[in-house]
């Protein structure tokens, strides 16, 4: 029969599964490139200075206040402070923008960012594991080895697998050596091919393999997925609420009305105001603060602080109560603040947060505040409801605020007056309907909503990695990176369902013919080594497929007939105007100016009023982006 000895199956079956276990290793080793091309950005060694002298030391050897020095061309081994020198420091593993960007004493620095042109000398304020690489390097770790539900569920299958195997194994011994009355050799070469088709190693690889390349991929990206089960819930998300202030906007305020009552200076009310406010940490609050100080202003000093949640702030100013924050304050300490409401739904109507000012129980003011939205805010709205995903945006503002910004951005789904404290319960009503929601917010103010979502993604900033709430982090501060997490999200979970439906159609496949289903009519034998050298080329076949999403490419702003404008002709139409900084379709612009030889544009008819009254004190501005 040919089956009176097995030397050559059990050598051949040996090798064919050590190759295949080399191929695999090596397709392996391939899916931790992303983390080892990580860690080769750090510097090695540094460049301290001790008792007035220079001296190269291994990195592992830089103190918390160490003074470093970083010539031209170096990369910058600690996270710090620079204390002496200027320099252009390219922050692109970071932050993703190829220009460099200027530093100087008392800016912060990343290490393994590079130093372009001038000579620095930096104190360390984060050394070793504490640096923002290394928390990089570490979050990707932590995810890679985390196993999502679906991996559980392998596991499990695997682990139920491996007897029903045996028992296969072993019937089909019996089936052809007693009931079939077969030579026990060819029974036993059958029974050994079961065993050997059948190892659940392609079921086991497909998770981790796509995990570790996936998670990779998108740390080298700057979008660091925290855990694998997050991974898994990406590709249902059918919901997604941004946070306005520091997410779809730059997060910079400024102020750009002041509206006050008949007989009240704007001057005045803003030196006062500016008092109030300077004891506040609120992104309003230093927005007024900066804009009296840029002024000129000598604030003076506030006593009595109180700050009320949702409401506004209140203190002792020169002797007078003030009070600062939104009409519902004013209410419910019956100020009466008359044409100020009918200002303030003006400045709301264009998308401004109004801020509304009483001194002793009288009104005063409303301010007009606006923040610019960030330039990719439109581009990832658009391209997630391509995805089918519905986009909602949260904040505190009045509803024609919100509605006007949503408005500007093409949101259409709007959830405004929303206070701090009641995101969370939002984002849970929005569950209750059915729905899967992904929160995208700054992980410090926005952290019980990004952990009530059933995704979190939370904007890291550049150097602040090290957000706790959220399972995505964003390190650079492009919206578009939301659109890329999930993209990248969808394609690894695919790649994990191609893994185990290729294990399936691989086990459905060989089982039988290993068990000599074709032999009795063909007389085709699956002998054992050929079976061992399948199921490796089954489990390199799972690596590699998972190997492809290497090619993976972030998403990027819109081309085409659709998008929104990016030549220089297109930009060149957009105008800026000069009192409350926002932008003018230059085409469709009903309300400008003409003065010394320029052409200023308006958003509203009191912009135009402020600057015919005062326009060279606008002279100089940019009118045109």
């Amino acid at each position: 029969t040919g089956y009176s000895s097995f030397y050559d199956t059990a050598a051949l079956l040996i090798t064919f599964i050590l190759l295949g276990r080399t191929l695999e290793a090596i397709a392996k080793g391939r899916t931790s490139r992303a983390i080892r091309s990580l860690m080769d950005l750090q510097a090695k060694v540094a460049v301290v200075v001790r008792d007035g002298k220079e001296i190269k030391i291994p990195i592992e050897e830089v103190e918390v206040g160490d003074v470093v020095l970083v010539r031209p061309g170096d990369k910058i081994p600690i996270d710090g402070e620079v204390v002496e020198g200027k320099s252009r420091v390219d922050e692109s593993m970071i932050t993703g923008e190829p220009a460099p960007v200027s530093k100087s004493v008392g800016d912060s620095v990343v290490g393994a960012t590079v130093n372009k042109n001038g000579v620095l000398k930096v104190r360390a304020t984060k050394v070793g594991k504490d640096t923002v690489l290394s928390q990089i390097v570490k979050m990707v770790e932590d995810a890679q080895t985390n196993k999502p539900p679906i991996q559980r569920k392998a596991d499990a299958i695997a682990n139920v697998f491996t007897p029903v195997v045996l028992t296969i194994s072993i019937a089909t011994f019996l089936l052809w050596a007693v009931v079939l009355g077969q030579d026990w050799t060819l029974a036993l070469s059958f029974s050994i091919a079961v065993l050997v088709a059948a190892c659940p190693c392609a079921l086991g690889l497909a998770t981790p393999t796509a995990i570790m390349v996936g998670i990779g991929k998108g740390a080298q990206h700057g979008i660091l997925i925290k855990t694998g089960s997050g991974l898994e819930v990406i590709p249902t998300i059918d919901t997604i609420v941004f946070d306005k202030t520091g997410t779809l906007t730059i997060g910079k305020p400024t102020v750009t009305d002041i509206l006050a009552v008949s007989g009240t200076k704007a001057e005045e009310v803003l030196r006062l105001v500016a008092a109030v406010e300077k004891n506040s940490e609120h992104p309003l609050a230093e927005a007024i603060v900066y804009y009296a100080e840029e002024q000129g202003m000598k604030i003076p000093q506030a006593s009595d602080f109180v700050s009320m949640t949702g409401l506004g702030v209140q203190a002792i100013v020169e002797g007078s109560t003030l009070l600062v924050g939104n009409d519902r304050l004013m209410s419910e300490n019956s100020v009466e603040v008359g044409d100020l409401q009918g200002h303030a739904a003006m400045l709301q109507e264009h998308g401004k947060t109004t801020v509304f000012i009483s001194a002793n129980g009288k009104p005063l003011a409303v301010l007009g505040i606006a923040d610019k939205l960030k330039d990719t805010s439109i581009h990832a709205v658009r391209a997630l409801e391509k995805m089918g995903i519905t986009v909602w945006i949260i904040t505190g503002d009045k509803t024609k605020t919100a509605q006007a910004i949503a408005a500007s951005i093409g949101i259409k789904n709007v959830m405004a007056e929303v206070m701090p404290a009641e995101k969370a319960s939002q984002i849970k009503q929005l569950q209750s309907e059915g729905h899967i929601v992904a929160m995208v917010g700054d992980g410090i103010n926005d952290a019980p909503a990004l952990a009530q979502a059933d995704i979190g993604i939370a904007l890291g900033s550049g150097t602040d990695v090290s957000v706790e709430t959220g399972d995505i982090v964003l390190v650079k501060d492009d919206l578009m990176d939301v659109v890329s997490g999930i993209e990248l999200g969808s394609r690894t979970m695919t790649k994990i369902k191609q893994g185990f439906f290729w294990a399936l159609i691989y086990n459905m496949a060989l089982l039988p013919l290993a068990a000599g289903l074709l032999y009795p009519a063909f007389g085709i034998i699956l002998r054992p080594e050929f079976a061992g050298l399948a199921m490796a080329l089954s489990s390199v076949s799972v690596v590699t497929n998972a190997l492809l999403l290497n090619r993976f490419k972030p998403a990027k702003h819109e081309e085409g007939p659709d998008a929104e404008p990016t030549s220089q002709e297109a930009v060149s139409k957009i105008a800026i105007d000069p009192i409350c900084k926002m932008d003018v379709e230059t085409a469709s612009a009903e309300l400008y100016s003409d003065y010394n030889g320029k052409r200023y544009y308006f958003c509203a008819p009191y912009c135009k009023t402020i600057f015919d009254a005062e326009p060279r004190k606008y002279e100089g501005q940019d009118v045109m982006h």
